[in-house]
C-alpha cells in the first residue's frame, strides 16, 4: 500500500517559498555559489539533462538555469517547513534541466551547508525519492506552487514530461551511434589502449 502524499496548499507554500528566495538571493555568497555552478562545462557528464534543451548552451544557459533552480529548491524547502520536514512530501518533481542545475548546486556542499546555517532552511535533494515518481508536468503540484510564487515558468527550461521523453528519444537515436546507450548508463566507445606507465 502507498501512502498518500498530503501537501500544504499552493498557496500557502508559495508565500513561504518567496521568503526563502529572497533570503537566497539576498545572501552574501550567492553569486559564489552561481559562478561555481556554472563551472561545470567540461567536468560534469551529462546526457539526457542538460541536452534536452534546444540549441544548449553551457555558458549562456547556465544563468537562466541557475534562475530556476534558486526558484525550485525553495519551494521544496518551503514544502519542508510547512510539512515539519516531511522529506517525500518535499522531493517534488522538477524539470529535468532544473533538475540537473540542483544536482550541480548540491556539489556546492559546504558552501551549501553555510548558507542553510544563515537562513535556518533545509535544502531538500534524494535522488532514491525520485525514481519511480512522476515526472514533471505541466499543471501539477511543483507548476502550481511556482506560478503562485514567481509568476509563470520559462519554457525554455520547463520542458513537460511527454516533450521531455520525445527528445530524450531524439537523443538516444544520436546517442546510440557513438555507443552511448541505456540513456547514458553504458558508454562503448573505443578509446584504445594507451601508455600506462607514463
Amino acid at each position: 500500500m502507498t501512502a498518500t502524499l498530503v501537501r500544504p496548499a499552493p498557496e500557502v507554500v508559495a508565500e513561504r517559498a518567496r521568503e526563502i528566495h529572497t533570503a537566497l538571493t539576498g545572501d552574501p555568497e550567492i553569486g559564489r555559489l552561481e559562478t561555481a555552478v556554472s563551472q561545470y562545462t567540461s567536468d560534469w557528464d551529462d546526457f539526457y539533462g542538460y541536452p534536452v534543451i534546444i540549441e544548449y548552451d553551457a555558458v549562456a544557459d547556465a544563468p537562466g538555469l541557475f534562475t530556476e533552480a534558486i526558484r525550485a529548491m525553495a519551494i521544496k524547502s518551503a514544502v519542508w517547513d510547512l510539512t515539519g520536514g516531511d522529506e517525500q512530501a518535499s522531493e517534488l518533481p522538477l524539470s529535468v534541466p532544473v533538475d540537473t542545475m540542483t544536482h550541480a548546486m548540491m556539489a556546492q556542499f559546504s558552501l551549501l551547508t553555510r548558507m542553510m546555517q544563515r537562513h535556518s532552511i533545509q535544502f531538500v535533494h534524494m535522488t532514491d525519492m525520485e525514481q519511480g515518481a512522476a515526472a514533471w508536468d505541466h499543471g501539477d503540484y511543483t507548476h502550481q506552487v511556482y506560478r503562485a510564487a514567481f509568476g509563470p515558468t520559462n519554457d525554455r527550461y520547463w520542458i513537460g514530461a511527454d516533450e521531455t521523453e520525445r527528445r530524450r528519444t531524439v537523443l538516444d537515436g544520436v546517442y546510440g551511434g557513438i555507443g552511448v546507450t541505456e540513456r547514458g548508463k553504458r558508454v562503448s566507445i573505443p578509446l584504445g589502449v594507451g601508455d600506462s606507465t607514463s
